[in-house]
Parts: structure tokens; sequence; C-alpha cells
């Protein structure tokens, strides 16, 4: 293979010699994984190109992508030149039209739900208000299974089939046995998530997998960002909690125990507001949801209030800093420095190449970026930030889920003919 495939977002793969059966097995399943990574991350190009890009043979590559043509994942698009001389040839691309996963992310007041198909076009979005902290998880399980159940059919009703479900969750969670260890913002402890839905969903169901929101979202903006060429960053939530993904060299990073990312319970202001965790003055009750609401309305004002939808309540707050309301726009002063604070911080340890911000951060980035850079020029011990560049999320609220999507398309690279045969 080639050196260096970065700019490319494909990530090296160690290729052993084969020695037999079974290991020649294993590294066509990783080589088709590795074509049809690079077809996602770099777009569409001829087999010639394939074969410079990833070091492997042009006959492989013949062989590889006529596997792949066969089960419906690549197909051959446009006629290119490749190079100054030669005849032209076909560019090979994605297709997998009729392959798709399922993300669904559980929030504090809403259910969300994208399925990508492996183009990473979107054939279903769906959004559910729901007050999942007053709401018994049980009653939260069955809701999320119904919008489940009703995109299976829908999927189907078109022609595509789901190959898997991930379940985006906040807070402490055990991917291997699917529980949400300990969720505070909803009120979640030792809840046996995974199984639930697996229950209401019976046998036919895809397979089902489980991990933290904001380490999907993370991953969701990952993809977008290594187009850029850009391998290290952390993809900051701006919901009720407060969550951190960090991508260090291009690989999600976990931490010993899968921990890491806590960022929303750093104790910033230890005389300042409780927060659901049961301890004062962590970041998210300074800089997160309910903190902007909280500063910026009300008890009883509408843009408080869990029942009405997530996007219609922050229009309205937009619509009022917009037209120049002093307490509006006193709220998200006010969040902007304290999340530049937390940031800085951030910078300082880990030292990204860029910080996402997703959520209500993204919505009203226009109101908050600049005094967020002004407080990071101010406070990071590094020159220019540590090169660290301060973005907006394009995903809006759909990030974890659009992530808990690529998550449950995984599969597909591992073992691409594997994956399509399980299908049926």
């Amino acid at each position: 293979m080639k050196a260096d495939l970065r700019g490319a977002g494909v990530r090296h793969l160690a290729m052993a010699a084969p020695s037999g059966a079974s290991d020649r097995a294993s590294v066509r399943r990783a080589n088709l994984g590795l074509v049809l990574r690079l077809l996602r991350d770099a777009g569409a190009r001829p087999r010639t190109r394939i074969a410079a890009e990833t070091g492997l043979p042009k006959a492989t590559i013949t062989n590889l992508i006529a596997e792949l043509v066969q089960n419906g994942l690549v197909r051959e698009g446009r006629t290119e030149r490749d190079g100054s001389i030669g005849r032209p040839g076909l560019t090979v691309e994605l297709d997998g039209r009729a392959i798709c996963g399922i993300g669904v992310e559980i929030n504090v007041d809403y259910l969300s739900l994208i399925a990508l198909n492996l183009r990473g076009d979107v054939i279903v979005e769906r959004r559910v208000p729901l007050d999942v902290p007053g709401t018994e998880a049980a009653v939260v399980l069955d809701t999320t299974a119904a919008v489940i159940r009703e995109t299976l059919d829908t999927l189907r009703a078109r022609g595509a089939r789901a190959v898997g479900v991930t379940l985006a969750a906040p807070g402490v969670i055990d991917p291997d046995t699917g529980v949400v260890g300990y969720a505070p913002n909803i009120g979640w402890r030792q809840v046996a998530a995974l199984d639930g839905l697996r229950d209401r969903l019976g046998p036919g169901a895809p397979p089902l997998g489980m991990e933290n929101d904001a380490k999907l979202g993370a991953v969701a903006e990952y993809l977008l960002a290594s187009a850029a060429d850009i391998h290290d960053l952390i993809y900051v939530t701006g919901e009720t909690g407060v969550g951190g993904g960090i991508i260090s060299s291009g690989q999600l990073l976990r931490g010993s125990a899968g921990f890491a990312g806590e960022i929303g319970h750093m104790p910033l202001d230890p005389t300042g507001f409780p927060c659901a965790c049961g301890r004062r003055g962590c970041w998210e009750t300074m800089v997160g949801l309910s903190a902007l609401l909280r500063f910026a309305a009300d008890p009883d004002d509408v843009v408080r209030d869990p029942a009405v939808d997530l996007e219609q309540r922050l229009a309205d707050l937009r619509d009022r800093a917009a037209s120049g309301d002093p307490r509006t726009l006193g709220a998200l002063d006010r969040v902007a420095d304290s999340l530049g604070l937390g940031l800085a911080l951030l910078a300082d340890v880990l030292n990204p190449r860029a910080i996402v911000l997703g959520g209500h951060f993204a919505y009203f980035g226009d109101f908050l970026l600049e005094r967020v850079r002004s407080v990071l020029d101010e406070r990071v011990m590094a020159p220019d930030v540590g090169g660290c560049e301060i973005m907006l999320s394009t995903l809006g609220f759909t990030a974890a889920a659009r992530g808990g999507a690529y998550h449950a398309l995984e599969p597909v690279y591992r073992d691409p003919s594997g994956a399509t045969a399980a299908l049926g």
C-alpha cells in the first residue's frame, strides 16, 4: 500500500503475508473494505488510480471491484481519462443504494432517527419530541422501538434493507453489554437499553449496537473533516448535556474504560449552579442548552417548554436575538464566555487541529463565534491557539444519529461480501 493515504481519509491497514486459506480470506475482506473506504472518503476514481492509491496490483483491483459490483456495493460511473495519454476508462463509485444503516439518538427532549445508505444519502429522517427525563425508561424504549419498526417497514417498501441499528445514548454507557450505566440528564441508571430494544423488535430485527452520543457525533464530523485533511479534532455537543468526542490521528479516543470525552462535567465554577450529576458548577451548567434557556427566559416562557419541538423553540430564541432583545443577547454572551473558557482548557491539553461545535452552539454560531475565538486567543498558551480552528457543525442536531448510522454500516466495510450475504 502507499505510504500515506491520510489526505483521502483512508485508514492504514496492516496486511500480513497470507499463509493459509483463512489468512487469504481475511486479507481479501480487508482489501475489499479498503477499496470501499477509499471510494467513500475520496470519491469516484478509475481502477488505475485505485490501484495506485492502495498499492494493490491492478489485477487484484479488477477482481475486487468485480466482487463489489456483484454485491451491489459499487458501480461503474462516468468515463474519465486517467492522465494525458491512454484510453479513457470508467470510474468506479460507491453504490449500495439498497443497503442502509440506522442511527437512533435518545436525547433529553426528543428521539432522532436517521437511515443512511452506503453512499451517505439520507433515506429516512425522523424526530419525535419526547420528555425523556419525565418518561419511564420502558416507555421511552417502547417509542424508540416503534420508530425503528416504522423505519424498517419504510426501507423495505423502498427496496432497501438495514444491516444494523446503532443507539446513540447520553452519559456513561457500556457498548459491549448495551447498558446505560449513568445518564443524569435523562435520569437513567443501569438501563439495559439494547436488551430492551431486542425484546421489543423481535428476532427479525437487524443487529443492534450502542455508543455514546458525543462519540458518534465525532465520527460523523470526522467523516466530513477528513476530506480537508483534518485528523485531530474534538466534537463538542451543544445540548442539555455537553459531551465531547475526541478524534486523535484519525481514531476515536475512548480511554482505558471508554469514558473519554465526559467534558461537560469539568468543574469550572464550584460555587455555581447545581448539576444533574449531583455536583455544582459543571461546565454544562454554564453553557448547556438548559443554561442558555435559563439565562434567556423565565420558567413559563414557551422556549423552556419541552413539549414544544426543540427547533421551534430555538427559532423563537434566535428571532429575539436577531431583533436585539437585551436578555437574549446577554445570555448568548454569557454562554460564549464560559464556552471559550472550557474550550481553551481542551485546546491546551489536547492540541486539536479543529474543535467542531454542534447542537445549539452551531445554531447560534454567528452570535457566539467571535466572542469564543477572542477568549481562546487570550487563554490558550500556544501561539495562534496551537493551530486550532473553531468550526461550526453543519449537521445541526443530527450528528449523533448520523454517526450511529455510519457505525451501523461499519460491518459492510469490515466484511463487504459477508455483510451483504447476511441480508439474504
